[in-house]
């Protein structure tokens, strides 16, 4: 087919606003899927999406749409919705012209709405307004598109944005002749060497790694030599396809083309999603499609396994689970506590959870992991620049030049009647004021910086609470900056425990090391000595507690008589526990570990 009969698009949204509903009602119109097939989120085809109820990786599927008596070819990639997916979102907009913005027709413009927006257009790809859910009750049209109008500065808002319903399928026509007439056909290459684009990949037991690319120059075939950028490496191309939405072969990928192919790639390290591939038998120096900016974890945990003899199986998922999310990285690490394992780095809380409850569902292994610890930049007095994810290397202050810590900026949409107490709650976090706009007379914008530390806790439940519901919240990271931070050293019986250390600020640390020796305090067990608890920073003990021994009642058998003898066996117990307490080890609960970090 004809390079300007094809459109590549996404669709982009906040969480819950109807972007996989808005799929099934286009994968159904155009018959890519039969009735007898459907089901509800049926490109979200892992478990734990459907049981979520979210968008996870990022989906391919092409559609064959008929407008004017001429056959367009539709390649839809369904995007994820939350913030932790943003880097789902950023790979698959490189390969589309236009976007489908989509507003919860109730909720109207949030957080993640703008967050996304600003995606696409750094891509500069055509959008297209949409208002879903039209067919609520509680649905508030004309509120919603002054919100949209004035995001976008439309000047016509009634002509361009258009009005749905996904999941009644009210409006899905004009959808189709929309993506047709206002996002632009790929640029047209077909005769120039192969330049195609990695935008994702899986690993198959049986065809090794199976990649997904689009095609921006020449075309892919079967049994042709093709070259890594990245790697240098030559590969001979075995299968060629697309989904529809099921994978099916074809003879080949043109120029502007969205779909698959295998080449027997056993290594999962070879490739690199936002890769170029190109043809192996032209000696011309290919250019990059783009220069994707690799992810940088934000968050970092240790996942060990729960038996040893787990350790490869371990290792042998992370890799296949990296190979289908690039954004997910991990590096062997050893900790006293819990034995091998690795210390692995996620893009947010909701990513680490989601790649632990994989390990458990996908893998069938069981794993303990700890708190989540973010990572700082710590300049030494020796002129020495060191990054710490951990808090255990976290230097000494007499060696500390400076301290940076990750900043994002934040968005938060709110109505108006709780601007004041978002506020207090963003002072509070150390929040630095950036901006207020209001979307409408109900309805603001607030812009403000924040330590990360400060939200990937309870900030965003916080601001639910604050809202009622009502507000939402999105960030995009922004950079480190000098902050004041130092180090909570934990010490039971006087020895210090690294695994329950942990990097706060300053003005925070007295506070947090009470709540720690306290939480500490009630889930470790008595033992039979006493057990002394405390924090400590650059060496000064700042909060102390104590656990109570288990006492045995010596003087049970006494029936009276002189006091002395009961004191001569008292004096022996104590002796005997102040013997016990230099040789006993205090057992530490997995539960003790996680609650220092709530």
């Amino acid at each position: 087919m004809m390079v300007e009969r094809i459109r590549n698009f996404s669709i982009i949204a906040h969480i819950d606003h109807g972007k996989s509903t808005l799929a099934d009602r286009l994968l159904e119109y155009t018959g890519a899927i039969s009735e007898r097939e459907f089901r509800e989120q049926v490109l979200d085809d892992m478990e734990l999406e459907r049981e979520r109820g979210i968008t996870i990786k990022a989906r391919a599927v092409r559609l064959l749409y008929t407008f004017q008596d001429k056959e367009y070819i539709l390649n839809l990639i369904d995007t994820p919705g939350h913030v932790d997916f943003n880097y789902e979102v950023c790979k698959s907009l490189v390969a589309c012209e236009g976007a489908l913005l989509l507003v919860d027709a109730s909720q109207g413009v949030e957080a993640q709405t703008i967050a996304n927006l600003h995606l696409a257009q750094e891509n500069n790809l055509a959008l297209i307004p949409i208002i879903n859910k039209i067919d609520l009750k509680e649905a508030d049209i004309k509120r919603t598109k002054e919100q949209i109008s004035k995001l976008l500065n439309l000047k016509n808002p009634e002509e361009e944005i258009l009005l749905v319903s996904a999941k009644q399928g009210l409006g899905i026509r004009k959808v189709f002749e929309r993506i047709v007439e206002i996002i632009p056909p790929p640029l047209e290459d077909s005769q120039g060497s192969l330049r195609a684009f990695i935008f994702d990949s899986r690993f198959d037991v049986y065809q090794g790694v199976v990649v997904y690319v689009r095609i921006f120059a020449g075309v892919l075939k079967p049994l042709m030599k093709i070259r890594l950028f990245s790697t240098n490496k030559v590969y001979e191309v075995q299968k060629v396809g697309i989904f529809n939405p099921r994978p099916s072969n074809v003879d080949f990928l043109n120029c502007g083309e969205v779909g698959f192919f295998t080449a027997n790639i056993r290594n999962p390290q070879d490739i690199r999603v936002g890769d170029t591939i190109s043809d192996a038998s032209v000696d011309k120096k290919v250019i990059p499609v783009i220069e994707l900016k690799e992810s940088r974890p934000l968050v970092f945990s240790g996942i060990y396994p729960l038996r040893e003899s787990d350790f490869l199986a371990l290792r042998q998922a992370l890799e296949k689970l990296h190979l289908n999310d690039s954004s997910f990285v991990f590096q062997p690490d050893s900790s006293p506590c819990f034995g091998q394992g690795f210390r692995c780095g996620f893009l947010g809380l909701l990513h680490m959870e989601i790649i632990q409850e994989r390990l458990e569902r996908e893998f069938g292994l069981e794993v303990i992991s700890t708190s989540a610890n973010l990572t700082y930049k710590v300049r030494k007095k020796n002129g020495e620049e060191i990054e710490v994810s951990n808090a255990a290397e976290f230097p000494s202050r007499t060696e500390i030049k400076e301290v940076k810590e990750p900043y994002v900026e934040g968005f938060i949409i709110t109505p108006a009647r709780y601007i004041g107490r978002i506020m207090e709650l963003a002072q509070e976090c150390r929040g630095v004021y950036k901006q207020l706009e209001y979307l409408d007379e109900g309805c603001a914008l607030l812009r403000y910086d924040f330590p990360l530390a400060e939200i990937i806790g309870d900030f965003y439940d916080r601001i639910k609470s604050i809202s009622q519901g009502y507000a939402s919240f999105d960030y995009e990271f922004k950079g480190y900056f000098k902050g004041d931070l130092v180090k909570i050293n934990v010490l039971i019986n006087r020895k210090p425990i690294p695994a329950l250390s942990l990097i706060v600020c300053r003005e925070k640390a007295p506070q947090k090391a009470l709540q720690i020796v306290e939480r500490l305090k009630n889930l470790i067990p008595k033992h039979l000595f006493e057990v002394v608890i405390q924090a400590a920073i650059d060496g000064q003990i700042i909060a102390r507690a104590s656990i109570k021994p288990l006492r045995k009642n010596v003087t049970a058998k006494c029936y009276g008589g002189d006091i002395t003898r009961k004191r001569k066996l008292w004096e022996k117990q104590k002796a005997g526990k102040k013997r016990m307490k230099q040789i006993g080890e205090v057992r530490i609960p997995q539960e003790a570990f996680r609650a220092v970090f709530k």
